[in-house]
């Protein structure tokens, strides 16, 4: 089963994963998770197309809040844009476009993301889009035109961040030049303790301007898959149905 989360932002603050999209088969369902719930708080409300947050959606058709969130294979464009997210040029899976490029707009307050599964090794890796280089003009935008695949990145906790004390910021070349997603903050922390030590952070692409910079620095996340490891172990990432949890 291909396990999605959707996640809220908070303008200029805090994400929350809102909802889970799930495809069993030929079927996709999307159901809130209780981070909903808590991001109510911060001005959350449920999407037009899902409007009550106790029901299962179902379809045998991709949703189309999550389908337009993704290029059409049948653009002219779209080989360019499949490059950029470093996949085959022969992939039009819908979900996995959407758990590379995580559906991002350029102001917009919603992503979209991956649960990770362990590789057929034993490992745990997840690739993702450096966050925040938009907000890191001059010399960090600049450094990330000469960096290179395989080229080792740092993570270092970043607690006089004002917006945000738990924020991992992501290091080139002794350069801060943005942000690892929220999203997967809890999950490397915990992957580093069980490890007793970080795992590897290298570059996996980097895409040039006038690339939107959203898709500029590709980073993957390697490191042993611990026995017992359960990834968006959360509460925020369950199912408001209890039911449904089961499947998470």
């Amino acid at each position: 089963m291909s396990v999605l989360y959707l996640a809220w932002r908070q303008p200029g603050h805090r994400w929350w994963p809102v909802g889970r999209l799930a495809r069993q088969g030929s079927e996709f369902e999307f159901v809130y998770t209780r981070g909903s719930v808590e991001a109510e708080v911060a001005g959350f409300r449920p999407l037009l197309a899902f409007p009550e947050q106790n029901d299962v959606y179902r379809s045998q058709t991709l949703f189309p809040v999550f389908a337009n969130r993704e290029m059409n294979p049948s653009r002219p464009e779209f080989r360019s844009y499949i490059s950029w997210l470093a996949l085959p040029s022969t992939e039009t899976d819908p979900l996995v476009l959407l758990a590379r490029s995580g559906g991002r707009r350029e102001t917009d307050v919603f992503e979209v993301f991956a649960r990770p599964e362990p590789t057929e090794d034993g490992r745990y890796q997840m690739p993702f889009f450096v966050h925040g280089l938009r907000h890191r003009p001059g010399a960090a935008q600049a450094l990330v035109e000469h960096l290179v695949p395989g080229e080792a990145l740092e993570l270092k906790l970043d607690p006089e961040n004002p917006a945000d004390a738990e924020a991992l910021a992501v290091f080139a070349r002794d350069t801060h030049v943005g942000f690892a997603p929220r999203y997967l903050r809890r999950d490397l922390r915990a992957l580093d303790l069980a490890n007793q030590g970080p795992g590897s952070l290298t570059v996996s692409r980097v895409n040039l301007a006038p690339t939107p910079m959203q898709f500029r620095v590709l980073a993957t996340y390697e490191a042993p898959w611990p026995e017992g490891f359960r990834p968006f172990a959360g509460p925020e990432f369950e199912p408001l149905r209890p039911d449904l949890a089961a499947v998470a």
